[in-house]
């Protein structure tokens, strides 16, 4: 294994065998546990789709010549609106329209929106504010794709978010379309992208740039305002984004985030009063709903995309134009109530975003779309008078019938044609799918909506009283009789929900299983290559007793942390565990030093760094902690420090650039005492502190507290962080040729790889510093001290008596541990609202999805693999580490495969335990929200770890 080119293939090629291994093993696991439902393509309803008997009856009523609704146009029910204004806010937080007394502490983004909730108030028969209950995954496409399909998009959707493909199964807006509804559309353009030849006429703009937040809005006001006096539209969709991205870039309790609740409260009044100025008899609005809602919700720190409480829970206010209808009756009222400072009683619903395309296509008069599993929701429906009209009672009663029963005897129609088409979906679906519902479910479900079946009838028979125990007198009671049907129904679909939830998405058991079967067998290969590494280190007896201790305790450390993902809790609290176990190294270390009289001060400032890193990990990066501005500001919080101070201001703006000098300086110290540098220094290290020195101007460029011109602003917004991305890619291209033609005269292997690796990590380090924000250079320092001190301690770790230095896989292990911490520490998180979307906008204001995606993808693992990997060698090089001459070439080499192998195998044990919990939980009600996020982001990134032990063998090696 001495020096030729072939020796090195024969070194490296294990790693690209591992890689092999564990990417066919992935695949085949993902394919058969991220299945999305089968989407019934060629499935559409139409007028023409006769429901089931006993709803025949009533479809034939409301279809044709024979509708008596007196507006026209009905299909399978009767319409009761003639138009439909939809005004999305995107990432509307449900207390960002409820009213604060329902709330234990006030916040200041609560009561900005005070237009829905006086009418809320004053108009309480015709105006409702709901609990909108979205379904996991939260992100923008999935949600619009629920709500105009009425299903549930399954978790592997989530990855089309930012590729958007059309919507090919059956939706409101197709349905709206091909019942004769003019669609006017304004805003986010992901609704062109999802349908894209549906709408009449359409004002798009782009939606991806979060550091943009009033393009897309200022678009909507400038056509919004003027389209509600025109009569060329049915159904008017305004989506606005400016919530969102306010979240993203400076979170949910920020000045900006309060500015544009604001802004909307001042549109929304211009809405309603041309709305109401229209809303007399025989005038446009007369017959017109309103809808203010959000698509989902967000957390405090402004991001979405996992099953929180904040996440899932949105708004939808409605508001209906034309004479006020009466209540629901009670057992279908959802209110909550409660008494205001002024003693006002101020009330709010709930209903599932699940019901929302079944409830508009009632509302409307069309059928419901093809794979809807929703309900048509009551309180939405019963806020048309129209929906109280007489002449839609029973034919069968003699009687004169009550405004409520005639209500709920329309509403009572209307669900028995939504349980039909509900039934033949799952019929059709069970049917075709390659694994549909299981049959004991077919069997109860065709139970079920027999015996509903069967309670349609009018007549109820002695019989049945019998059976039931009930009082005759309790029957002769129409309200009674109605309210049974209604919840049997009701019920019914409820049940269908349920199950959809809890088994829509399709496991194939068999690929899992081999994916599963492969992996462990990738984990046995890759074991057996550590043995051999080692057997051929030729360690002392000593050496390999303390090796063993040393892979004891290792081994330990790392169940410890894989086995907790095992718990849905300890996912949740991941970075504390990392924290806490690189913590427990620490005080073992400080034990065996006090044991041996040798306290050294790195034991004591690895015992301080964890102390560091478990306070900062403690509540700032939970998702109720804090927003993304001061996150991206500087990440260090001080007890008792007013954040809003001055001194606190200057302190947060001159850190940064005072931490970026230190890096500059501790880079050009530790390069200058190396002999053998040459043209690397001129190259590298120059090249890397002036790019330094372009993200402190970048960062002061754009200070909100200097006020530059607006010419000066825009290049160091979008030119400098464009010249930090050539300088780096350009210096790792440099570097690379350098390595293939550049002899740089080293004699010892060993401080030709520190060269090497010094190069490497400063070559890289800038476009990671701009892309983390200011917390970069922070982040960058603490990360140095901890890698110092874990090369400190292992230096005495694995010693013979002879001198030959082995690697300590306790070392290893602390290295894996630090380089977790910190991806939490910089903020992130296992889940898709854990991703820092606005550090995929520096530099660029237009979307990309490959240029876009790769910035993000960088930040979001820049210090937690791609740094730590392209270190590693720091274990094996560094001077004190390599100073015995005894130490051959191959000896040297083995050992850092030693180290990337032992590396490599910590994190596929890591991941191994993942898809184990994730294959035991796959029908845990926390599936979707943590589980799976947590799966992906873990072979994603061993995926990137195996790719860059790849890259870093063949330029180290």
């Amino acid at each position: 294994m001495e020096g030729s080119q072939d020796s090195k293939w024969v070194r490296i090629r294990v790693f690209f065998l591992i890689f092999v291994l564990h990417s066919l093993s992935i695949y085949l696991f993902t394919r058969g546990f991220l299945l999305t439902r089968t989407e019934l393509s060629d499935s559409f309803s139409s007028c023409s789709d006769i429901p089931d008997p006993p709803c025949t009856v009533h479809h034939r009523r409301f279809n044709g010549s024979d509708d008596s609704s007196g507006v026209g146009g009905g299909c399978w029910t009767p319409p009761v609106f003639h138009r439909i204004v939809i005004i999305v806010l995107d990432a509307l937080r449900f207390d960002f329209v409820a009213p604060s007394a329902f709330f234990e502490e006030v916040k200041p983004w609560m009561d900005k929106l005070t237009v829905l909730q006086r009418l809320a108030l004053e108009e309480s028969s015709s105006a409702k504010i709901f609990k909108a209950i979205a379904d996991p995954p939260t992100t923008s496409l999935l949600r619009l794709k629920g709500l105009t399909t009425g299903g549930l998009p399954t978790f592997i959707d989530v990855g089309n978010s930012f590729g958007a493909p059309a919507i090919t199964e059956d939706n409101l807006i197709h349905q709206l379309v091909s019942n004769g509804k003019r669609v006017l559309m304004m805003g986010d353009d992901t609704w062109l992208q999802v349908f894209p030849h549906h709408f009449q006429e359409s004002y798009p703009f782009p939606s991806f740039n979060v550091k943009d937040l009033h393009v897309v809005d200022d678009g909507v006001m400038e056509h919004l305002i003027p389209s509600l006096y025109k009569d060329d539209w049915d159904v008017l969709i305004a989506h606005f984004l400016g919530v969102d991205h306010a979240g993203h870039i400076f979170g949910v309790d920020s000045t900006p985030m309060i500015e544009k609740l604001e802004q909307y409260n001042n549109v929304l009044e211009k809405v309603v009063e041309a709305l109401k100025n229209q809303s007399g008899p025989g005038q446009p609005h007369e017959n017109t709903l309103l809808l203010v809602m959000g698509d989902h919700g967000q957390t405090l720190n402004g991001d979405h995309g996992g099953g929180t409480a904040e996440e899932v829970e949105t708004s939808l206010f409605a508001m209906s134009f034309g004479s006020p209808p009466d209540s629901v009756p009670p057992n279908l009222d959802s209110r909550t109530c409660k008494f205001g400072p002024d003693g006002e009683k101020m009330c709010f619903s709930s209903m599932q975003q699940l019901d929302f395309a079944a409830t508009i296509s009632a509302l409307l008069g069309i059928p419901s779309p093809f794979g809807s599993i929703g309900r048509v929701n009551p309180e939405l429906y019963a806020l048309s008078a129209k929906t109280w009209n007489i002449q839609n009672c029973d034919a069968s009663n003699c009687k004169v019938c009550s405004n409520l029963e005639a209500w709920m005897t329309n509403y009572m129609n209307v669900l028995c044609i939504n349980c039909w088409q509900v039934k033949r979906y799952i019929d059709l679906y069970s049917a075709t799918s390659v694994i549909g519902f299981s049959k004991e479910d077919m069997l109860h479900l065709a139970d079920v909506y027999g015996r509903i079946h069967s309670s349609w009838s009018n007549a109820i028979n002695a019989m049945s009283l019998e059976e039931d125990g009930i009082p005759e007198e309790i029957h002769n009671n129409s309200v009674y009789v109605l309210q049974q049907k209604i919840d049997a129904s009701s019920n019914f679909l409820a049940y269908i929900a349920e199950i959809a939830r809890l088994k829509w998405t399709e496991f194939d058991l068999k690929l899992m299983g081999a994916g599963l079967c492969m992996f462990f067998v990738s984990l046995l290969v890759h074991f057996l290559f550590i043995i051999r590494v080692v057997r051929l280190c030729k360690f002392s007896c000593t050496s390999i007793w303390n090796f063993r201790w040393s892979c004891m305790v290792s081994s330990l450390l790392v169940a410890t942390r894989a086995s907790s993902f095992l718990s849905n809790s300890y996912i949740l609290e991941e970075g504390k565990v990392a924290s806490f176990l690189l913590a427990t190294t620490g005080i073992l270390s400080f034990r065996g030093s006090v044991n041996n009289g040798k306290l050294t001060i790195e034991t004591l400032l690895l015992l301080l760094f964890n102390i560091l890193l478990g306070c900062s990990m403690d509540d700032r990066f939970s998702k109720q902690a804090i927003g993304s501005a001061y996150m991206s500001a500087f990440n260090i919080s001080i007890s008792g420090i007013n954040i809003s101070h001055f001194i606190w201001t200057v302190f947060c703006e001159t850190s940064p650039l005072l931490f970026l000098s230190m890096l500059a300086l501790l880079l050009y110290r530790c390069t200058s005492g190396m002999s053998h540098w040459g043209g690397y220094r001129r190259f590298f290290v120059n090249g890397t502190i002036v790019s330094y020195v372009l993200i402190g101007v970048h960062w002061i460029l754009e200070s909100n507290s200097m006020n530059f011109p607006e010419g000066l602003q825009y290049f160091g917004r979008i030119f400098i962080p464009l010249v930090i991305y050539a300088s780096g890619c350009g210096l790792l291209l440099m570097l690379v040729i350098a390595q293939i033609f550049v002899k740089k005269g080293v004699t010892d292997q060993a401080e030709g790889v520190v060269i090497d690796t010094v190069a490497m990590s400063s070559a890289c380090s800038p476009i990671i510093l701009v892309l983390s924000g200011r917390q970069g250079p922070f982040v960058a320092l603490i990360s140095i001290l901890g890698v110092w001190c874990i090369i400190r301690l292992s230096n005495v770790a694995l010693k013979d008596s002879t001198g030959v230095h082995g690697v300590d896989p306790v070392s290893v292990t602390q290295w894996s541990l630090l380089a977790a911490c910190l991806f939490f520490y910089t903020g992130h998180r296992c889940s898709f609202d854990g991703l820092r979307f606005g550090a995929a906008f520096i530099g660029f204001d237009e979307f990309d999805l490959i240029r876009q995606g790769t910035l993000l993808f960088i930040e979001t693992f820049g210090f937690s693999h791609i740094i730590p990997i392209l270190s590693l060698p720091f274990l094996v090089t560094l001077p004190h580490q390599v100073s015995c001459k005894t130490d051959t070439k191959g000896r040297f080499f083995l050992k850092l495969a030693q180290v990337f192998l032992t590396y490599g195998f910590i994190t596929a044990i890591t991941t191994a335990f993942t898809m184990v919990c994730v294959t035991i939980q796959r029908r845990h009600l926390m599936v979707w929200g943590l589980f799976a996020p947590k799966f992906l982001f873990d072979v994603v990134g061993l995926i990137l770890t195996d790719v860059l032990i790849c890259l870093a063998s063949l330029f180290y090696m």
